[in-house]
């Protein structure tokens, strides 16, 4: 039998917005007091994730929150002409306070606040959860620059995203702020039914790994908000019932796989062996893990 609407429209609610909101305000002012090393530099903090995309649920404690530098930033040139690479490389100068400098000030910002609470991880900064202050990731990045004109610095066209780089020192790309608003656009344009049903696939995903039909972490939020995204407006109507029927049937028997974007716009969502993209193969289990619950409810 399928599941009942009265069980999907639970699925769709908000999970802790206070909390979040707390833990996120806390540390913000933390990261941006007056006695950083930093202070002095140009740099934002700002949301990223499920909470900053209201797509939370219950099941995620998480704030993910960027710093990122301004100061300095990284480009991608592939798609610029020789030329255009050369006059690129003749208006900038390399930075004097780099990502490196402004990863370790940050770090030690965070450790004189929080102590042993405080993890470097391989891409991001953990604060543990402590009393009603929930665990925090703090991604420290600086601007990215993905060129598609450059004559000089005043006539060149460019995609600005963020960048920072993993415990490897491989640099990794993304664009949090256009991957947000394309969900609230795209939210808005169906009638408000993409939020909610996002959070009613991610509780499905839960309730998946629970009863074992995937495995935990080969599912993130991030292309669950993408898939959802990719779908088409007039799928998503009516119940939340239907915006699930209609949405597996979709992936299964109208999608055209290979041409699914990101929420970003930036990157294909459907790839083998991108850090950016997602392996068809998970999103296929997926589907199908989720026909299933669906069938055997």
């Amino acid at each position: 039998m399928p599941i009942p609407e009265s069980q999907l429209d639970t699925w769709s609610h908000q999970g802790s917005i206070t909390q979040s909101s707390d833990t996120y305000n806390s540390i913000k002012n933390v990261l941006e007091a007056r006695t950083t090393p930093y202070s002095s530099k140009n740099f934002k903090v700002f949301l990223q994730g499920s909470y900053g995309n209201d797509t939370n649920i219950y099941a995620e404690s998480d704030v993910d929150i960027i710093i990122q530098l301004d100061d300095c930033f990284f480009s991608d040139l592939e798609s610029l002409s020789e030329d255009e690479k050369a006059a690129h490389k003749q208006a900038f100068n390399d930075a004097a306070y780099t990502h490196v400098d402004f990863k370790r000030d940050v770090l030690s910002v965070l450790r004189g606040q929080y102590g042993s609470a405080v993890k470097a991880g391989d891409k991001a900064i953990a604060i543990d959860a402590s009393g009603s202050r929930r665990k925090a990731d703090v991604i420290v990045a600086t601007q990215f620059r993905r060129y598609f004109k450059f004559q000089s610095s005043s006539d060149s066209k460019y995609a600005e995203g963020i960048c920072f780089f993993n415990a490897a020192g491989e640099r990794i790309a993304n664009y949090p702020k256009q991957h947000s608003s394309n969900l609230t656009t795209k939210h808005q344009a169906s009638s408000k039914w993409l939020k909610p049903v996002v959070r009613v696939f991610k509780n499905m995903r839960s309730r998946m790994v629970d009863d074992g039909l995937i495995e935990a972490g080969v599912v993130p939020s991030y292309y669950i908000e993408g898939l959802l995204y990719n779908v088409p407006n007039e799928k998503l109507t009516s119940s939340y019932q239907n915006c699930v029927v209609n949405t597996l049937n979709w992936y299964q028997q109208e999608a055209r796989k290979v041409e699914l974007l990101c929420a970003n716009e930036k990157y294909y969502m459907l790839r083998d062996g991108f850090y950016t993209s997602w392996p068809q193969a998970n999103c296929d289990a997926f589907i199908e893990s989720a026909v299933r619950l669906w069938n055997e409810w």
